[in-house]
């Protein structure tokens, strides 16, 4: 630490700055999906209504979103396929467990026979992170009147009208810090702490509906599954821990963007199970029932059999008359 501080402050800005100019695309991809999400639901609420800028956040959260599913849906296969393969991993650490580079050969021969790679789950993560990233600072930044992205720069009476909106007596910009008990509990508190636990209960649902459903029971116990385990609980704590210092209006686009992927995962658990897994289990049931119905609703559609095929009837075949012979053929 005391190497760090002699290092000049200045040294970190080119830094800094090539960081800014990398996020200025995505700060204004997201500052322009706000003001049209903004000039959809003004003319229906008013452009300074708390509820206009509610949904516009809500709006900017679905449409980003949308647009990162096939990303979404590699990652939840790629977790999937690294979770099956396990039980495989361990049999081999029982096998290999003294030889070191000898269990590094077949377990990465393991992976290359099942197209399964341990970073293929990370990578559509790492992606997301930079548009997160985007969608945090500029809501965050026009919670504080700080302008980032072109639309709202050019915009500032929109910046002004997001940092004074309230929804339910509370500001679009509050946080559960910044008001303070000077004066009690305030509806700002109550927001705050309503968004909070509605963030960290579906952010828990999504990985207890991962886990649970999704995995065999081999996949769940081991390291891999620990660490599974202790993430299960420590993301929803410390994302509950920082809520205190969001604005409303990251709370809200957190709380969407959680409910977005608990549905989104709920649908691509449902259609796409892993073998061996309750999900999949209920994938057949489904199939056995859907497959009775389908019996059952052709039988009362057409509930006569077809009529046999009728033979024919020996009396009514035409009689071959028999062929004259030659005179040749009579004397032989």
């Amino acid at each position: 630490m005391e190497i760090l501080t002699l290092i000049p402050l200045s040294i970190w800005d080119p830094f800094i700055a090539f960081g800014s100019a990398i996020m200025q695309p995505l700060y204004w991809v997201v500052s322009g999906i706000l003001v049209l999400a903004h000039g959809l639901f003004a003319p229906i609420f008013g452009p300074d209504s708390g509820w206009t800028w509610v949904l516009s956040i809500m709006f900017l959260t679905v449409v980003i979103r949308v647009a990162l599913i096939p990303l979404f849906v590699k990652q939840i296969k790629s977790s999937r396929n690294m979770q099956l393969l396990q039980p495989k991993v361990r049999e081999l650490q029982k096998k290999h467990g003294h030889d070191r580079e000898k269990l590094g050969q077949e377990t990465m021969k393991l992976y290359r026979e099942n197209n399964a790679n341990p970073l293929s789950s990370c990578l559509p993560l790492l992606l997301q992170i930079p548009i997160f990233l985007a969608l945090f600072r500029v809501l965050d930044g026009a919670a504080r009147g700080i302008p980032r992205g072109h639309w709202l720069e050019v915009n500032p009476d929109l910046l002004a009208s997001l940092n004074q909106a309230t929804i339910f007596g509370a500001g679009i910009s509050d946080t559960f810090l910044k008001v303070g008990f000077a004066n009690g509990i305030t509806s700002v508190h109550i927001v705050t702490l309503v968004l909070i636990i509605a963030m960290t209960v579906t952010l828990f649902i999504t990985q207890l509906q991962l886990m649970r459903k999704n995995m065999p029971p081999e996949a769940l116990t081991g390291p891999f599954a620990q660490q599974q385990k202790i993430m299960l609980y420590v993301f929803p704590l410390v994302f509950a821990i920082g809520g205190i210092n969001f604005p409303v209006g990251v709370l809200i686009y957190w709380f969407t963007s959680n409910l977005w992927t608990m549905g989104q995962q709920f649908y691509v658990i449902r259609r796409n199970p892993a073998p061996g897994t309750p999900a999949y289990d209920a994938w057949e049931e489904r199939r056995k029932s859907k497959g009775k119905a389908d019996v059952a609703l052709a039988a009362v559609a057409d509930p006569e059999p077809a009529p046999e095929a009728a033979t024919p009837n020996p009396s009514k075949v035409a009689r071959q008359q028999p062929r004259k012979q030659p005179r040749s053929q009579r004397k032989r």
